[in-house]
């Protein structure tokens, strides 16, 4: 835990410094995409956190929602880039994310976390090595696959600081071998799924209800639990507010102050409470933005088609918990697919998977729907648990009262959080 405390401190100095930089009118609508800690057995990692507040989600902007703000850049917020230039702060937090995970490894391992202006320093070998790492994965994709990005830092490292260069005897003859759900991709010929999107999208919208109930359904108010590594194992209060087509605002009442997350249609921010980040509100893009739109639809799912473009089937037959599902797999506007995992029996979704491009490599998100529960007409999600590279999250709905007055305010930008005191 002496890593966690150190990054924490070391994170309070750099936003106290950006902080003092610029004028207070900047600083409050400025935004960033920052990381967690959370431990392991004899290890502490520090993940890319993945932003998700979703029942279900996509949609095309509302006309009330207004025009993209211009996200600050990594190079104006941090010191020393060599390599990683030319990111916007999110890109940049989830490409960090992304060599973690590829490593197993934390911040504090390449980093010197003793102060802010430390931070920023080449006092460690590891970064200097982790840049030229960088280079390299660069060269060898640009020169074999025409730049595209087939070679990434978890090609080699599997999850660990060497790279693996000796197979597996106990991995390759592991009874019953692992099979991850999430690697399926589209086949030709006999085992592959028949139905069409189209097919598997009518059943879906006919087990939540049928069209005409889902429309009639034009807002919500949630309350629930919300338990992860932010909470520190414990559960916490969590209300969602969500207005069609494609407006949602999720506060988690954590114990330093309420973590809010507001979709409005078009622009996606998070404030930082309960997170290491150097500023206090953080405008979200790229994958990020595009997940918040994929849990925006999703909550009022009549649109889902619209959500995302070339959508395909022809799976081979997988299974979830021993479900037979139908899976359909669409693009965002980013390029990144997404899959959707629709139980055979009930027709209802059971798990989405989608990704966060960084500039090495792509950041898994999953979420698993489950606890499906009748509201005026409408089947609602009540429960579901979003895994992400080394951090996992559960969210329970007690209630969800539909068609409420919503405030346009649980839309806006939110302000910064007021920390509570202990």
């Amino acid at each position: 835990m002496c890593a966690w405390i150190a990054f924490a401190k070391v994170q309070a100095e750099i936003r106290l410094d950006y902080l003092r930089a610029i004028p207070i009118d900047t600083a409050m609508h400025s935004s960033y995409k920052g990381e967690k800690m959370m431990t392991s057995p004899g290890r502490t990692f520090i993940v890319a956190l993945p932003i998700v507040f979703s029942l279900f989600s996509v949609a095309p902007a509302s006309g009330q929602a207004v025009q993209p703000e211009k996200p600050p850049m990594a190079d104006d917020v941090f010191k020393n880039i060599k390599v990683l230039k030319g990111l916007t702060v999110d890109q940049f937090m989830g490409t960090m994310g992304f060599i973690a995970a590829a490593l197993s490894m934390n911040c504090s391992e390449c980093h010197d976390t003793s102060s802010s202006a430390a931070f920023a320093l080449d006092t460690n070998p590891r970064k200097l090595t982790a840049r030229r790492m960088i280079a390299m994965v660069n060269t060898i994709n640009k020169n074999n696959f025409g730049g595209k990005r087939e070679v990434t830092c978890f090609t080699c490292h599997r999850g660990d600081v060497r790279p693996k260069v000796t197979p597996s005897l106990a991995q390759q003859y592991s009874v019953p071998p692992t099979e991850d759900a999430n690697d399926v991709e589209p086949i030709d010929g006999p085992g592959a799924n028949t139905a069409s999107a189209d097919q598997v999208f009518s059943k879906y919208i006919e087990a939540l209800g049928g069209a005409q109930r889902l429309a009639s359904l034009t807002s919500f108010a949630a309350h629930g639990n919300y338990e992860g590594f932010d909470t520190e194992g414990e559960k916490v209060a969590l209300d969602i507010y969500a207005k069609a087509p494609n407006q949602v605002s999720t506060i988690v009442h954590l114990k330093p102050g309420d973590n809010i997350r507001t979709y409005d249609g078009r622009n996606f921010w998070t404030t930082s409470a309960g997170t290491f980040l150097p500023l206090p509100v953080l405008q979200m893009t790229g994958g990020e933005l595009e997940g918040a739109k994929m849990d925006a639809a999703l909550s009022f799912p009549a649109q889902i088609k619209q959500a995302l473009r070339d959508w395909r089937t022809g799976f081979p037959t997988t299974t979830i918990d021993d479900k037979e599902v139908d899976v359909v797999q669409g693009f965002a506007a980013d390029n990144t697919p997404v899959k959707l995992y629709f139980d055979k029996q009930s027709a209802l979704l059971l798990r989405q998977v989608r990704f966060t491009s960084t500039v090495l490599g792509l950041n898994p998100i999953q979420i698993d729907y489950a606890d499906y529960r009748d509201v005026s007409g409408v089947k609602m999600p009540f429960h579901w648990t979003t895994t992400w590279t080394d951090g996992r999250s559960v969210t329970d709905l007690l209630s969800v009262q539909p068609n409420v007055a919503i405030n346009a305010a649980r839309f806006a930008r939110p302000a910064p959080t007021v920390p509570r005191a202990p």
